[in-house]
């Protein structure tokens, strides 16, 4: 016969004692009382044989053990909830909220078609979404604070799909004096003018896109404003075509003659936070997005 077990519960106990700084915290925390969370600690120590915590001057510190058991017992928990979540969007059919993360090189345009299309066929399924930058949208999926990602990186531990590939161009507008030389323009040139950059929108910000090689820079936080700027003659940027196709199509930007690497190509992948739990109603976002893309005709659709 199988020994004593430890349950979720008591897990979940001695994760909170760690999380919440101690045992009433942990007991407020949990809806629990004190001498409850200190029992479900005191049971993992008796079937385990181990001490999970020491005392330290007057602070109660994991012991290496505590430290190991707490990361298992985190990633025990993670995993139940990710478990009880696709069970949950089983049972209930049509998802009450779907949360993305799209960066922000997606057309607005193009997502918000898809969107609108969705809303007509789910009416009631709430919208939380993020418009991220680089770093943003792996902390967002790390976080498990999205179902789904439009990113042009995946994070370690996911895996993505190339959703689509657009092709960046760096422009400025037409008095711009970059468009005054008259002759195809190198790196050197490009050095010499103020660069308007789009700040990455994660707490880290580890990651950068494009080139960056102007000291002369300005960095904004939404592509309205980079996109505004730039038509006011304050600087040059790069730009998914997408983005700017209105601007270019009128004139107020337009794209700098460099000798070399004057398109880039921008791949966006799709990313789940968890393809278990993808219900209906993000299958069908999904699917939409996929014939919006087919109809953009600036873009490649994988």
């Amino acid at each position: 016969m199988s020994g004593p077990r430890i349950s979720l519960d008591q897990w979940r106990a001695f994760v909170a004692v760690v999380d919440e700084g101690g045992y009433a915290q942990a007991g407020a925390y949990l809806h629990k009382t004190q001498s409850s969370v200190s029992y479900a600690v005191q049971k993992i120590e008796q079937v385990l044989e181990l001490r999970l915590f020491e005392i330290l001057g007057r602070r109660a510190v994991l012991t290496e053990s505590g430290k190991l058991l707490y990361r298992r017992g985190r990633a025990l928990l993670d995993e139940a909830a990710r478990v009880e979540k696709a069970a949950g969007t089983l049972a209930r059919g049509w998802e009450p909220e779907l949360r993305l993360a799209v960066e922000i090189v997606f057309p607005t345009w193009l997502l918000l078609q898809a969107l609108a299309r969705f809303s007509d066929e789910i009416p009631d399924t709430r919208i939380e979404l993020y418009e991220s930058v680089l770093g943003g949208t792996d902390e967002l999926l790390l976080e498990g604070r999205v179902d789904f990602a439009i990113g042009s990186h995946v994070p370690s531990g996911f895996n993505g799909d190339l959703l689509i590939e657009f092709y960046a161009v760096a422009a400025a507008a037409p008095q711009h004096p970059l468009h005054q030389l008259g002759r195809d323009l190198t790196v050197e040139d490009l050095r010499e003018h103020r660069q308007i950059l789009i700040r990455d929108s994660g707490r880290e910000r580890t990651r950068s896109t494009g080139w960056q090689g102007s000291e002369r820079r300005w960095t904004v936080s939404h592509k309205a404003s980079s996109i505004r700027a730039v038509a006011l003659g304050m600087g040059y940027s790069w730009f998914a075509e997408e983005i700017i196709r209105d601007e270019l199509a009128s004139g107020r930007l337009k794209p700098l003659p460099l000798r070399e690497g004057a398109r880039r190509p921008i791949p966006l992948f799709l990313i789940y936070a968890d393809r278990d739990a993808v219900g209906p109603g993000l299958q069908r976002l999904v699917e939409l997005l996929r014939e919006q893309i087919g109809s953009c005709p600036g873009a490649v659709s994988a």
